[in-house]
Formats: C-alpha cells, structure tokens, sequence
C-alpha cells in the first residue's frame, strides 16, 4: 500500500513514552486510522504489546458501553503489563472525557492513543474533562512540503530546499497541482481528475451527514453547506455576519453558530486583526481561509479547474497561510492580518509580543521591489526590523528606513 509519510508522526512517536494521553485530532479522511496503524506496527516490531479497538467497528462499540467493560478487554488483551491501547473514532461515544478521565485517572500500566474527527464532543468536552491529562496532535490534510517530497519519492526529504532552488518547473508544476486539489490523502493518491473528483464529493457529504447532521445535530443542513461555499469564495475578505445571514435567511447568531461549527470542524479557520490603536483599526471582523484548498475548490465547483479561478491570488494566500501558521506553531508568535479604516492592509502579521513581523504575499513573477503604500503604512507605524514579500520566484533583500524587507517565493518558508 501507497502510504504519504506524515510529518507528525515523529512528533507522536516521541510522546509514547509519557503517560499523558496522546490524542490525535483533525478533519475526516486526512490519514488518523493509518497513522495510528503505522504507530502500532512501528510498536510491535519492538516488542511492545499493543490493542487496537475502533467505535466505527460494530464489534468493538460494546466495550465502551462502560468504564469496567473497556477495562476487562484491555486486562484479556494486555494483561497487567505495559501496553499500548489505540482508540478510534472516539467522538462517537457519549460524553467521551468523562469516560476516559476515569479511566485514565485509575493508572493503568497502559498508555492511550486516541483520534477522532473535529466535533463539539471532541474539541470541547473531552479537552475540559482531560484538562492536564493529555497532550493534542493535530493531523491536517497533507501539506505541500509532504506533497512534494511524496510526489519525489522522498528522494529530496532532506534537501528540499535544493530541488526548489534547481527544479524550478517541476516545483512550479507541483504547486499548480497542490492549488488545483489539496491534500487530501486519498485525492493525492488517485491519478484520474474524475476519481479525485468523486473523493473529494465524498468527503463533503460524510462531513455534512456525520459530522454536521448526526454528531452536532444541525437541522439546517442546506443552509450550513451553503455557507461553506459562500465562505469559499470570500478567503482572505472580512466576514460580514449581517451579510450572511441575509442571504442564507437565517438569524445572525444561527450564522455564528455555524461559523463556530466549521472551526471547530477543521473546515474552515479565522484570523483575527493585529492593533494597537483601536480607534483607528477595524477590530471586529475577522477574514477566513481553508484547511485544505481542494475542498475549497469543490465547494465553489472549481475542483481541478485553476485557470479558471479569478481569485487564485486569495487561494495562494490561504497555502501561505497554513504555511506560516504551522512554522509559527511553536515559534513564540500569533497569526494576524492588518487593516485600517482608510483601507491600508498587510496580509499577515506575526506577532512576537515585543516584535511584529509583516507580511505581504503576491501571486506574481516579481521583477522588481515595489513596496506598496499599505506595507509603507506598516512601517511608518511599527518600525519592525524585518518584513516579508512572498510571491513566486523573486528574490532580494532592500531597506526601508531601518526594516529590512525580503523578497522571496513561497517555497523558501522551508
């Protein structure tokens, strides 16, 4: 079997020996259950004693009908040594937390490692009930640096930076590959458009049966998937929720609360505004963008059809910001964007607390440095030391007064 290696997979393997519940988080179908899977086969070539138990089996759903059902499986499979338990699917137990704080809370000799997909149960409840009790892994749709090094059999894994710098065509034709279909595992995977197509359908409709009808009970399933595709169109654009609401006809708390879903959901993300004067800056209205560009495209019926996309800057904007919100994860710095009531705006801005850094991403073969009145405005207003133009192929390095500005294509994020 084909298999995309994940990033996060080393990240897991070094917690599986703290006692801390390992959960695994994120949208449907971006690779949970295989992850899982590689961890345990990784697990038991070393020897180590491992169960694996899933609420989407029939078979399995009985022993989580208690505390004590679960606990004399695990004492018929693992005895009372160490071992290790992998637990899908986890957010289609009734109040799920509570339920595994109890057990976690009896110190078993077993370590837990649990996934699920983004539901209330699973982002609210059980992160409150398992409150110092675990830690979350996020597993996201394939990102384009996994994209490439799968797409070059991991011959590049530890140069990429190299073959960006040298395959220039193929890098370019990669990118148009990412924008065009996302990451998606399976949709990654299929060679044929029409395949890749019929996946990605899939996956919208099993996000919208389970998730957003059967586990959150929404019962205006029309007027929330309607909203994913007017929000599709709108990433990168200040979210108007009166707006919204008059063109779905439903009320403006039905839209936030739909809104609120699709975060937690791993559908959609909201960056908020960077100010200090909050007088002069607009503070309420966030702007959105995807978790993965492919189910944006389908959304708005452009799946696989990039050219004909008036808007492919945005989409751009919305790789280069999960780009930049995955290396700034650990990085000390916050995620915003700047706009002011006189129209000035800088895509992004990273907040280091005593420090910012801005950021301007441009869809285009720069040739040149132009800095444009909104990033002079930034300047003349924070002084930061160092600001950012992403475009695709430009590279240089100017002043402005005392910040120096970089000019740089996407792929040297990496």
């Amino acid at each position: 079997m084909t298999i995309i290696k994940r990033n996060l997979l080393e990240e897991i393997k070094n917690h599986l020996l703290a006692r801390e519940i390992s959960l695994i988080i994120g949208p449907r179908q971006v690779g949970k259950t295989t992850l899982m899977s590689l961890l345990k086969e990784y697990l038991e070539k070393r020897g180590e004693k491992t169960v694996f138990l899933s609420l989407d089996f029939e078979a399995d759903r009985h022993f989580f009908v208690s505390q004590s059902a679960l606990i004399k499986k695990l004492s018929l499979e693992l005895g009372k040594e160490r071992g290790y338990v992998f637990i899908d699917e986890i957010q289609r137990k009734e109040n799920a937390g509570i339920f595994l704080k109890g057990i976690y809370d009896l110190n078993l000799p077993y370590k837990f490692i649990i996934s699920g997909s983004g539901s209330m149960e699973l982002k609210e409840k059980i992160h409150d009930s398992l409150m110092g009790r675990k830690r979350i892994f996020e597993l996201n749709p394939v990102s384009f640096e996994e994209f490439v090094n799968f797409k070059t059999n991991y011959r590049y894994a530890e140069k990429l930076t190299d073959f960006f710098n040298i395959e220039k065509e193929r890098t370019e034709s990669f990118l148009n590959e990412y924008l065009n279909f996302g990451g998606y595992p399976r949709v990654v995977l299929e060679e044929k458009l029409s395949e890749k197509t019929k996946i990605v359908d899939e996956i919208f409709r099993s996000y919208l049966e389970k998730d957003i009808s059967y586990l959150l009970r929404v019962e205006r399933v029309d007027a929330f998937s309607s909203l994913i595709k007017i929000l599709a169109g709108q990433i990168g654009e200040l979210i108007n929720y009166s707006e919204l609401a008059s063109t779905l006809g439903i009320a403006i708390q039905t839209v936030k609360n739909y809104f609120w879903y699709a975060e937690k959901t791993f559908i959609i993300q909201k960056l908020t505004p960077y100010f200090k004067n909050i007088r002069k800056e607009i503070t309420k209205s966030p702007v959105i963008y995807f978790y993965d560009l492919g189910l944006r495209n389908y959304a708005l019926g452009l799946f696989g059809k990039l050219d004909q996309s008036a808007n492919i800057g945005f989409l751009f904007q919305n790789l280069v910001f999960n780009i930049l919100k995955e290396k700034f994860r650990f990085g000390g710095g916050t995620l915003h964007f700047w706009r002011t009531k006189d129209k000035a705006e800088v895509d992004f801005v990273v907040d280091f607390g005593k420090k910012v850094l801005p950021i301007e991403v441009k869809y285009k073969r720069l040739k040149d440095c132009p800095i444009e009145r909104s990033m002079k405005s930034f300047i003349d207003k924070y002084h930061p030391e160092e600001a950012w133009v992403i475009n695709l192929s430009f590279e240089k390095e100017i002043k402005v007064d005392k910040t120096k500005i970089k000019f740089f294509p996407v792929q040297k994020l990496f």
